[in-house]
């Protein structure tokens, strides 16, 4: 079969996918978490939200809210590459890095499988994407001719805007070939009336030299003079470094630079972005600090978790929604709690995380590292959780904690005292550092000191 006929095959199998997709009973999105911080980087909770979720499922539930539907300024996705590997995350504990897997980018079926797969979730942020939007897909040289071919079915050929190419440093060489240092980054339009905001970048002049042309700016830096100039299509930016601020060790992170100058040239301050295969959230990162507004989505929980605890840190305020009730993930939590009367129905509330046995380790951490993972465990378990929170008035279903605590620095807070009502119920979230979740609710009934 000819690669025209064949591409073309996969598509409309994709997009056969994508109409008993939309025909499809939307499932319901759980509120499990709102976090307000009391400092915040960006506005109410309802405006931000991270979902953990099949990203089809959840996009078939966006499409019946009609505050999200077609109202999606600007969509960065970074899907699986077809590279046939596998992909850990890189977790502190006890000064040690502990890999640990975070996804598998296998295919079985193969090339047609994957695309069929990118198809159906294209189409359907295709309808959730603004008329006046812009989609970025990144990709990489695994498979993007075959996606482009896709873009093209999906938002028409004549809607291509860019092919930026992202160039970096990091990766391997060969000596069969030349190495490989570029990403290629998709850029189309859902209409012709998309928006798109011109970025600047330095010209260096031929030698360095001034020009002296009648009507030209020119400027002058240690490198030399240049001229500022509509950003072109290929970017030179350095992959997150392992020394980098801004690194959670989570697979395949981009760089807040990169996808900043995307945001910057199709949204403005408000707009609505989307990610739905989010990883450790940097887009949620970077609308938090230029005040957009972030939808982020992604399957896995130690994804998730991860975006959580980065946007926590940054001070951002969001809902988190599933698209099922969450499970006991086994995880082991020893919390200890004592509530003293203070009188006028008031009492002093004394939450201390305590113990913490995780799960999970042994199934994807390399086996060099599990016997530094039980030492952990034995010495000093608190080095194993990520996160925690507590909520000193939880009303039953979702936890809006007070107080919100995440490593920063091998450093984290394992107590904390507030002022609630007598009869207020507390729920505490903990989180290790392979993404696995606890929930514990204390009931108010109780007297003097608890553990659970």
């Amino acid at each position: 079969m000819g690669l025209m006929k064949e591409l073309n095959r996969v598509y409309k199998a994709g997009e056969n996918r994508y109409k008993r997709a939309v025909k499809a009973r939307p499932k319901r999105l759980y509120t499990t978490e709102i976090i307000r911080p009391e400092s915040l980087l960006t506005g109410a909770p309802e405006e931000n939200l991270l979902i953990h979720g099949d990203n089809r499922n959840v996009c078939i539930s966006l499409l019946a809210d009609p505050e999200i539907k077609g109202k999606i300024k600007a969509i960065y996705i970074d899907p699986p590459f077809f590279s046939m590997a596998d992909y850990d995350a890189v977790l502190d504990a006890g000064g040690e890095k502990i890999r640990h897997r975070a996804y598998k980018d296998n295919w079985s079926k193969g090339m047609a499988e994957y695309l069929k797969m990118l198809t159906v979730r294209l189409l359907l942020m295709r309808d959730l994407l603004a008329e006046d939007g812009l989609i970025f897909v990144h990709v990489d040289w695994h498979a993007a001719h075959y996606v482009r071919a896709v873009l093209d079915e999906v938002f028409g050929s004549d809607n291509f805007v860019n092919e930026i190419i992202w160039q970096y440093k990091s990766g391997g060489s060969s000596k069969k070939r030349f190495a490989r240092k570029h990403d290629n980054i998709f850029m189309y339009a859902k209409t012709s009336k998309y928006r798109f905001f011109p970025q600047q970048e330095k010209s260096y002049n031929r030698g360095l030299k001034p020009y002296r042309f009648k009507g030209v700016e020119e400027f002058r830096d240690d490198v030399g003079w240049y001229t500022m100039v509509n950003m072109k299509d290929v970017w030179s930016i350095d992959m997150v470094g392992r020394t980098s601020s801004e690194r959670t060790g989570y697979a395949t992170q981009k760089p807040e630079q990169l996808v900043e100058r995307i945001l910057l040239s199709a949204t403005e301050p408000g707009d609505l972005c989307a990610d739905f295969f989010c990883g450790s959230g940097t887009l949620g990162a970077v609308c938090a600090k230029t005040g957009r507004r972030f939808l982020m989505v992604d399957s896995g929980r130690l994804a998730v978790e991860t975006a959580e605890a980065r946007l926590i840190k940054q001070g951002a305020s969001f809902t988190v929604l599933r698209d099922k009730k969450p499970k006991d993930s086994g995880l082991g939590v020893r919390v200890d709690l004592e509530k003293d009367d203070a009188g006028k129905g008031i009492s002093n509330v004394s939450v201390t995380l305590r113990d913490i046995k995780p799960v999970g380790a042994e199934k994807a951490a390399e086996d060099a590292k599990l016997e530094k993972i039980e030492q952990i465990k034995a010495e000093d378990p608190m080095e194993l959780v990520l996160s925690w929170s507590v909520d000193f008035d939880y009303d039953g279903e979702v936890h809006r904690p007070d107080v919100l605590f995440v490593r920063e620095n091998g450093k984290m807070e394992t107590s904390c005292l507030r002022q609630v009502a007598t009869d207020g119920v507390v729920s505490v979230k903990v989180t290790d550092i392979f993404g696995n979740v606890k929930f514990r609710v204390f009931d108010p009934a109780s007297a003097g000191p608890r553990t659970e």
